[in-house]
């Protein structure tokens, strides 16, 4: 029989192993490159398949109210499925960036195996608008997505769960590092 206590404090300890592996030069890059689209009164378009859309849905409310930057997603089952049937599944990010992007906005594409072809479709015209692209990929290191990333954020793990709670922690702890920022020089 499995003993819970021994599963959990492993599991707990694999979480905090990636979560202290965060690269602190793509870090910065990333916050910086938040806060100059904050003042620029540009937004983020945060994107994902799955569990990485939800982290999607509650980023965008983080960073457009607590941290005062326009966040979108595409959660919307009628953007999601419009787009699929009349573009195809791998195209409708693609097509969704082409009628909500603006150029210097910020595309935050999650994805755990950085594989999904809708994402890989997205970043590649994301490129071709003039937006910035984060990645927050796992699974291989040599992940497609994570190629196309002008910042990127990757997870030593092919654990759905360890993955996406690694990126969910990162992304909060962004937010709560840009409201300290700001409150420490008012």
């Amino acid at each position: 029989m499995l003993e819970l206590k021994i599963y959990f404090e492993k599991y707990f300890s694999t979480i905090k192993k990636q979560l202290h592996s965060i690269d602190f030069v793509q870090l910065n890059k990333a916050i910086s490159t938040i806060k100059k689209a904050g003042q620029l009164k540009r937004k983020i378009i945060f994107v994902g398949n799955g569990g990485s859309a939800s982290i999607a849905g509650h980023l965008t409310v983080d960073f457009t109210n607590a941290v005062g930057i326009r966040s979108i997603n595409f959660n919307d089952p009628g953007i999601i499925t419009c787009f699929s049937n009349d573009y195809g599944y791998e195209n409708w990010v693609g097509k969704a960036l082409d009628c909500y992007a603006n150029s210097g906005d910020i595309l935050v594409l999650i994805s755990s195996s950085g594989r999904s072809k809708n994402m890989l479709v997205g970043a590649n015209k994301a490129k071709s608008l003039g937006l910035d692209i984060i990645t927050l990929t796992g699974f291989s290191f040599d992940n497609p997505l994570r190629k196309l990333g002008n910042i990127n954020f990757w997870v030593d793990s092919d654990k759905y769960n360890i993955v996406e709670m690694t990126h969910h922690v990162w992304l909060l702890a962004i937010v709560d590092y840009i409201i300290e920022l700001d409150n420490n020089r008012e």
